[in-house]
C-alpha cells in the first residue's frame, strides 16, 4: 500500500492492522440468531399484553429473513469490507425500525443497537467503522425522538420523562463507543499475537531446515573427498594418455581440463567449508574489502569476471562465517548466470552499510521476484546457453537465511538495463566489528 494512501486513511487506533475479511456465512448465522430473538420478543410481548403494529413488525423481520435466504446461495465466500459495512448497516436500520414501532429507548431491547457497531469494530477498517458509528448515533437519536410508545392494555402507555430519556440516549451512545473501542483493541491484540506466533513458527522451521542442511553439507563434504580425489587422479592420467594417443584432438583435451578444474573447484569449496570455522575463531573482524575478497575467491577465474568496488577500504566489519558463506552463495549465483561480468560494490552512510551484487545475465523472471529465497524454487534461465536452469533455489535460500540471521535485509531486483541485482543491507550497529579489532596480514619471514 502506498504511503499517501495510508496517510489519507481514517483510523481509530493508529498503527493497528486492518482486520481480515470474514466469511459471509458468519453474518448469515448472526442474522438468523437475531431474527430468532426478534420473533421470540414479539411472541413474549403478545403474551404479556403489549400492543404494537404487529403486521409492520413482522414485515420488517421478514425483510431480514428474505435477505438471508438470498445470501445463502453463496455462503462460503469472503466478502469485502464495503459489503460487510452495507450488511451491518442494514441490520442497524432493521433494529432501529423495530424499536421505532415498539417504544424506542423505552424498549428493553434498545441495547441491541450496539450489536452492529461492535461487530464492525472487529471486522471493518477505521473508515467504515466510523461511518457505522455515525449511523448508530443517528438511529439512537431518531429512536429517542420519534418512536411509537409501548401500550399495555387499553390505556397503559409507557413513556420516559425527558431527563430519563436523555440518560438512556447517553448510556447507549457511551456504550457504543466503549464496546466498539474495546472490541477493536482486543481484536488488534489477538491479530498481533497470532502474527507473532506465526513468525516465530516460521523462524523455527527455517532454523530446523538450516540445521538439516548443515548436516547434509557436512556429510557431503566428508563423503565427497575420496571421489573427488579419484576424479582428479583419473582425469590427470586421462589427459596424459590423450596427449600421446590423440595429439590432434584439442576438444577432448579441453574437456578433460574442464573436468580437472571442476574437481579442483569442488575440493576448494569443501576445504573452505571445513576451515572457515577454525579461522573465524582467530580472525573475528576484517575490512569489508577483505571479507568480500574472501567470499568471491572460490569463483575467481571462472567464465564471468568478478569486479570489486569498495568505497571505503578502511571500514572494519564482523568476519562471520555466516556472512561470508551467504555472500559467497550470492556471488556464485551471479557468476552462474552472468554473460561476462559480475560487479560487487559497497556503500555506506551514517546508519547503514550495503553490498550490491550485479550481473549482466538474463535477470530474474518478474513473476518469481516475490518468492526468491524460498527453497526448491527454480530461479531464472541460464545465460550461457539460454536453457532453463533446473536448480532448486537452495543456494539463494541458504544465503538469505544466513544473511538475515546476521541482521541484514535482502532486496532482489532486476537492473535497469540487463541482469539481476541483489542488495544486502545492514545497520552499522549490526555489522560492526567486536572489540578485538581486525587482524592484519601475517608478516613475511625472510630467512
Amino acid at each position: 500500500m502506498n504511503l499517501d494512501i495510508i496517510a489519507r486513511r481514517i483510523e481509530l487506533f493508529p498503527g493497528q492492522p486492518d482486520p481480515e475479511p470474514i466469511r459471509l456465512r458468519t453474518l448469515i448465522l448472526l442474522r438468523w440468531a437475531a431474527i430468532t430473538g426478534q420473533l421470540a420478543a414479539v411472541c413474549g410481548g403478545l403474551l404479556i399484553g403489549v400492543r404494537f403494529p404487529l403486521v409492520a413488525v413482522l414485515t420488517i423481520i421478514a425483510l431480514a429473513a428474505v435477505l438471508n435466504l438470498l445470501l445463502m446461495m453463496r455462503p462460503n465466500r469472503r466478502i469485502s469490507a464495503l459489503e460487510v459495512a452495507w450488511q451491518l448497516g442494514f441490520d442497524l436500520a432493521q433494529v432501529a425500525a423495530l424499536l421505532a414501532l415498539t417504544g424506542g429507548l423505552t424498549n428493553p431491547f434498545a441495547l441491541l443497537l450496539l450489536a452492529p457497531v461492535t461487530i464492525a469494530a472487529t471486522t471493518l477498517p477505521g473508515r467504515q467503522l466510523i461511518a457505522l458509528g455515525v449511523g448508530t448515533l443517528i438511529m439512537v437519536t431518531l429512536s429517542a425522538l420519534f418512536a411509537q410508545p409501548l401500550v399495555f392494555g387499553t390505556d397503559g402507555v409507557i413513556r420516559l420523562n425527558e431527563p430519563l430519556l436523555a440518560g438512556h440516549w447517553l448510556a447507549i451512545v457511551i456504550g457504543a463507543m466503549f464496546f466498539a473501542s474495546f472490541a477493536r483493541r482486543v481484536a488488534a491484540e489477538l491479530t498481533a499475537t497470532t502474527e507473532a506466533l506465526f513468525a516465530a513458527r516460521m523462524a523455527l522451521e527455517r532454523e530446523q531446515k538450516l540445521q538439516h542442511l548443515g548436516g547434509v553439507v557436512a556429510a557431503a563434504a566428508h563423503e565427497l573427498g575420496t571421489p573427488l580425489a579419484t576424479i582428479k587422479l583419473v582425469s590427470s592420467e586421462l589427459a596424459d594418455e590423450l596427449s600421446q594417443a590423440l595429439p590432434d584432438r584439442d576438444d577432448l583435451a579441453e574437456d578433460v581440463m574442464l573436468l580437472r578444474q571442476s574437481a579442483d573447484r569442488c575440493r576448494d569449496i569443501l576445504r573452505s567449508m571445513g576451515a572457515s570455522g577454525r579461522d573465524d575463531l582467530l580472525i573475528r573482524s576484517a575490512p569489508i574489502c577483505e571479507v568480500l575478497n574472501e567470499a568471491a575467491a572460490p569463483h575467481q577465474g571462472r567464465a564471468a569476471r568478478i569486479v570489486l568496488h569498495c568505497d571505503d577500504e578502511t571500514t572494519v566489519i564482523r568476519r562471520d562465517a555466516a556472512i561470508i558463506h551467504g555472500l559467497r552463495n550470492l556471488i556464485q549465483n551471479a557468476v552462474d548466470f552472468a554473460h561476462s561480468q559480475v560487479t560487487v560494490e559497497t556503500g555506506l552512510d551514517q546508519d547503514e552499510l550495503w553490498v550490491r551484487i550485479s550481473d549482466d545475465g538474463p535477470g530474474f523472471p518478474a513473476t518469481l521476484l516475490p518468492r526468491i529465497g524460498s527453497p526448491f524454487l527454480t530461479t531464472r534461465p541460464r545465460a550461457e546457453d539460454g536453457r532453463n536452469y533446473e536448480g532448486m533455489g537452495l543456494g539463494l535460500f541458504i544465503a538469505k537465511a544466513l544473511l538475515e540471521g546476521s541482521g541484514a535485509r535482502l532486496e532482489f531486483a532486476n537492473a535497469a538495463g540487463r541482469g539481476a541485482r541483489i542488495t544486502v543491507t545492514w545497520s552499522r550497529a549490526a555489522i560492526a566489528a567486536d572489540d578485538r579489532g581486525a587482524l592484519g596480514p601475517n608478516p613475511e619471514i625472510h630467512g
